[in-house]
C-alpha cells in the first residue's frame, strides 16, 4: 500500500502545528526518542507470545512503543536490532516477531484510519459529494480537505480552490491533503462508491473532529513515507491553523530515563 507523496510543502507555504494531544508521552524502543503515545505505535504481546501492533492502544499487558518509518522497522528486524529491543522492553519474555511485522502495522494503522473515518462519518462530521464540499469549502464550513492518493491533479486543483476562498487565504497556496489511501480503501471505509475526495466538518470553528482525523492520517504517513518533516508536511498543508496543535511543542529528544516500557 506504498504510495508516495502527491504533495510537497513549497517554500510559500508555512508549516502547520499538528492536531492536539494529550501531552502523554512514550519512548520509542528503536530510536530512544519520546514523543507524545498518539505519534507512535503500540505493540503488544498475544497469549501465545506473537508480537502484533496495538494501534489503538489498548490491548491488555504491557506494550512496546516504536516510532519509526516502515523502511526503518524492516532494517531493525533484519538486522536484529528490534528483537534485542523487544527482549528488553519485555524483560526477556518467549516472543515470537512475524516477518511481516512491518505489513502488519501499515495495515493495522490504515484500518484505524478507516475505522476513524466511519466513525466520524456516522456522527455527520464527514462531507461526500464533490458538489457538496466544494459549496462547503467556499463557505467556509470545512475543518479540512482529503483527497485519495489517486485522485487527479485537476480534481483537487478544484476543491482546493474553493478551500481557500472559505478560509480567505487566496493566493496563499494553501491545499488539502493528499491521503495515504487510494478511493477504493476510502470507498470501503465509508461504505460509499467510488470516495475520491471527503471533507471533515467544523461547524462555530469546532475543529476536533479534524483533529481526530488528522492524528490516525500522521501515523499512518510518518509510517509509510518515513521523514517525519516530509510526513508532516503532506499531512498538514495548513489544515493545522484551526486546529488546536503544538507547533511550538520541543523537537523529541533522547530520554534520560531507562524505562522501555509504558503503559
Amino acid at each position: 500500500m506504498r504510495t508516495p507523496p502527491n504533495e510537497r510543502l513549497t517554500s510559500d507555504i508555512v508549516e502547520a502545528p499538528l492536531p492536539a494531544t494529550s501531552g502523554s508521552e512514550r519512548r520509542c524502543i528503536l530510536s530512544g526518542d519520546n514523543a507524545p503515545r498518539e505519534a507512535l505505535v503500540r505493540l503488544a504481546i498475544a497469549p501465545d507470545g506473537l508480537v502484533l501492533p496495538d494501534p489503538a492502544g489498548k490491548a491488555p499487558g504491557r506494550g512496546a512503543w516504536i516510532g519509526v518509518s516502515r523502511a526503518a522497522l524492516e532494517t531493525a528486524l533484519a538486522e536484529g536490532h528490534l528483537k534485542r529491543a523487544l527482549m528488553r522492553a519485555f524483560k526477556g519474555a518467549p516472543l515470537t516477531i512475524p516477518d511481516d511485522l512491518a505489513a502488519r502495522v501499515e495495515a493495522a494503522l490504515a484500518r484505524h484510519l478507516a475505522d476513524r473515518l466511519g466513525l466520524e462519518l456516522r456522527s455527520g462530521n464527514i462531507v461526500l459529494g464533490s458538489a457538496r464540499i466544494e459549496e462547503q469549502a467556499r463557505a467556509g464550513r470545512l475543518a479540512a480537505l482529503l483527497h485519495a492518493s489517486d485522485s487527479s491533479e485537476d480534481g483537487r486543483r478544484k476543491l482546493d480552490q474553493a478551500w481557500r476562498v472559505g478560509r480567505e487565504a487566496e493566493g496563499s497556496g494553501e491545499r488539502g491533503l493528499v491521503l495515504p489511501l487510494d478511493r477504493n480503501a476510502l470507498s470501503v471505509a465509508l461504505g460509499r462508491d467510488n470516495v475520491v475526495h471527503l471533507g471533515v466538518a467544523g461547524h462555530s470553528g469546532d475543529m476536533r473532529a479534524a483533529a481526530r482525523v488528522l492524528q490516525a492520517v500522521f501515523r499512518l504517513s510518518r509510517f509509510v513515507f518515513g521523514d517525519p518533516a516530509d510526513a508532516t508536511a503532506d499531512l498538514v498543508n495548513n489544515h493545522g491553523r484551526d486546529v488546536p496543535g503544538h507547533g511550538d511543542r520541543p523537537q523529541a529528544g533522547r530520554s534520560t530515563h531507562d524505562e522501555y516500557v509504558k503503559d
